[in-house]
């Protein structure tokens, strides 16, 4: 039982991997144009540099994920260190604002912080090389992603 839903953990895994190559040039191309947008007239904003490299850095994860290569996926998240800090500290003077609940920020951070020390797990089960602790965060994480932008940032 443990096997079967190890490989369809696997198979899933490797299908998100296969769909999100070919949108690779276009997110690349979303992810500029968002970050010229959110960007121009404000200064830099830590949250859009934190997402434009968030974006590269799980594309690598998923990638190793899916190899079962956990030296690939560890250095990947190498990647991400000092970005919430970042982030919080643009929060903190204003030059980071959410575009949807923006009254609802001390959650934003919270669900921040959170994903980060779930970046950390991660990092350890890479170093790990542990596989099936590395399938489960990562679906975690991509879930805490689709919750983060369905609650402050999707219209």
């Amino acid at each position: 039982m443990k096997i079967k839903a190890l490989k369809s953990g696997f198979l899933l895994v490797v299908v998100l991997s296969l769909l999100l190559l070919p949108m690779d040039v276009v997110s690349q191309e979303h992810h500029a144009h968002d970050a010229g947008t959110a960007t121009a007239g404000h200064g830099n904003n830590p949250l859009v540099e934190e997402m434009v490299k968030l974006d590269a850095v799980f594309h690598e994860v998923v990638s190793g994920v899916s190899l079962g290569d956990g030296a690939r996926v560890h250095q990947a998240l190498e990647a991400m260190h000092g970005t919430m800090e970042k982030t919080h500290e643009g929060v903190h003077h204003g030059t980071v604002k959410v575009p949807k609940n923006s009254g609802r920020v001390k959650e934003f951070v919270d669900l921040d912080k959170k994903f980060h020390a779930k970046l950390d797990t991660l990092a350890t089960a890479a170093h790990k090389n542990d596989q099936k602790a590395m399938l489960k965060l990562t679906k975690e994480l991509l879930d805490g992603c689709v919750q983060c932008h369905r609650t402050f940032r999707n219209p």
